[in-house]
């Protein structure tokens, strides 16, 4: 097989049976299936509303509830791969394509990419940056006055307690660095604020 663009790892022995599955589709169904899967992609809340909704695809084309989960997860796989690489339509049909999947549909999956990937894309960005909101920071420099170590003695270490915002509460966190380590944290936060600030 040839490489994934989606993922350097071996995709599960699952995945050919259900392309091959998916494939015994006729484009109308496969068509309504991408569709669905698209809207939880969009929605990753309203899981109740897609399960509804695959239970109404099952009974209009006598597909059975399991089995069409099944292909589901199938073909999640590639577009939350394709989201962490920043993937194209094409690269994406190409991928199709190698697992097996008729160019027909692949080009019809790389096509709602097209149209819907730039929204999914925006979402994921937004989920990752919001995951946890600090809301407020403390910090105490302090110098080691006496240690069983010798040459602990002396040092400079860095007391923060950050409190973030998870869910609908605060949590303290605290943190304990040394000089080196704090230098280390700062660097790396100028570096968070510069990538936020081209995104901005």
């Amino acid at each position: 097989m040839a490489p994934l663009h989606f993922s350097r790892e071996p995709v599960p022995e699952s995945v050919g049976g259900d392309v091959h599955s998916l494939n015994q589709l006729g484009l109308e169904q496969f068509s309504a299936l991408t569709d669905v899967v698209f809207r939880l992609l969009l929605e990753p809340g309203e899981v109740e509303r897609f399960l509804g909704q695959l239970s109404e695809l099952a009974l209009a084309h006598q597909l059975g509830l399991g089995h069409l989960k099944s292909l589901t997860k199938t073909l999640l796989l590639v577009p939350q791969g394709a989201l962490k690489k920043n993937m194209t339509a094409e690269q994406i049909r190409e991928d199709w394509i190698t697992l097996g999947l008729t160019e027909e549909k692949a080009k019809c999956f790389a096509d709602k990419w097209q149209r819907l990937g730039p929204s999914l894309a925006r979402l994921a960005a937004g989920r990752t940056l919001a995951v946890n909101q600090l809301v407020d920071m403390e910090w105490k420099f302090g110098v080691t006055a006496g240690s069983s170590e010798l040459q602990k003695t002396g040092n400079i270490f860095l007391q923060l307690k950050l409190v973030v915002k998870k869910g609908n509460r605060a949590e303290p966190l605290y943190i304990e660095l040394t000089l080196p380590q704090f230098y280390s944290f700062l660097h790396e936060m100028e570096r968070a604020r510069a990538s936020l600030e081209c995104f901005g």
